[in-house]
């Protein structure tokens, strides 16, 4: 979503705080730093798209969003790729964090940044964060709250509010390919497949089997498989009807309710019955 630019001569002096910042400028804030935005390149803004997509429509996931600014307090604003829960139909920024945030990391990536957002949002309440590698071999990086192992590091380059703060690496607590599935326990439904996040063709067949199950359906071929026992049903009820009209057998309105709510296996012992009681038991 672009909002309209309002006049900015320069951005604030840190320290900063999330409410001298409004939705279109390009930062988000770490303790008090600024921390410049950039655009996202024609793959990210793909897998953003699409990845948003399988996560929002996941028969258990009430609320997600993408470039959501979560500030739970005054010297931190940070916005992940995509949200999963905690997204409001309100302005301003979310106060809760997301229990999955997804972070898409291609060429270019600033890997001390993204150690810090890693961090923080773990430490504010986001429970699983999967970075998607776009560049390199196409993987997944899982990190879990209280699970993030730490390995010694050589201190980050500053960002762009000049910090250079020695910091230990977050190790995912596991790394998921091509042909294997995410899981997020209590937030997610579904095993999410990882070519789903980044894949147009592989993110539509799983909206599809998402959307198809918030109608109470479990695949695509349960719809058909419905479709055909509806089709035989109301087979079934022509039948009966043509029935009931040569043995003088009155339908009367509540036997025609009750024959348009009988499933299949009901209409054919009602069906039996008649044929050889010759009433409507």
């Amino acid at each position: 979503m672009r909002y309209p630019r309002h006049p900015m001569s320069a951005p604030p002096r840190p320290p900063v705080t999330a409410d001298q910042l409004r939705p279109g400028d390009p930062y988000e804030l770490s303790e008090g730093q600024l921390v410049e935005c950039l655009p996202t390149g024609e793959r990210g803004g793909r897998g953003n798209l699409v990845g948003g997509s399988v996560l929002d429509t996941d028969p258990a996931v009430e609320s997600a969003g993408v470039d959501v600014g979560v500030s739970p307090r005054p010297d931190v604003l940070r916005a992940p790729d995509i949200s999963v829960g905690n997204v409001g139909d309100k302005p301003g920024w979310a106060s809760a964090a997301p229990p999955l945030a997804v972070e898409y990391a291609d060429t270019g990536q600033d890997e001390a940044e993204l150690q810090r957002k890693i961090g923080e949002l773990l430490s504010m309440g986001t429970r699983f964060l999967w970075v998607v590698r776009l560049s390199g071999a196409r993987r997944v990086e899982v990190y879990e709250a209280g699970a993030a192992d730490r390995e010694p590091s050589s201190p980050p380059g500053p960002p762009s509010g000049g910090r250079a703060l020695r910091r230990p690496r977050l190790r995912p607590s596991r790394v998921v390919y091509p042909g294997e599935l995410l899981e997020a326990p209590g937030v997610l439904k579904n095993p999410v497949p990882v070519e789903a996040l980044y894949d147009r063709e592989a993110a539509h067949e799983v909206t599809l089997r998402n959307l198809l199950q918030r109608k109470g359906y479990e695949s695509l071929d349960a719809v058909r498989a419905s479709g055909r026992e509806e089709g035989r049903a109301e087979g079934l009820r022509a039948g009966l009807r043509d029935l009931c009209e040569l043995l003088a057998i009155e339908l009367s309105p509540e036997r025609e309710a009750a024959l348009e709510a009988m499933k299949e296996a009901d209409l054919l012992a009602l069906r039996d019955r008649i044929k050889r009681e010759r009433r409507w038991a």
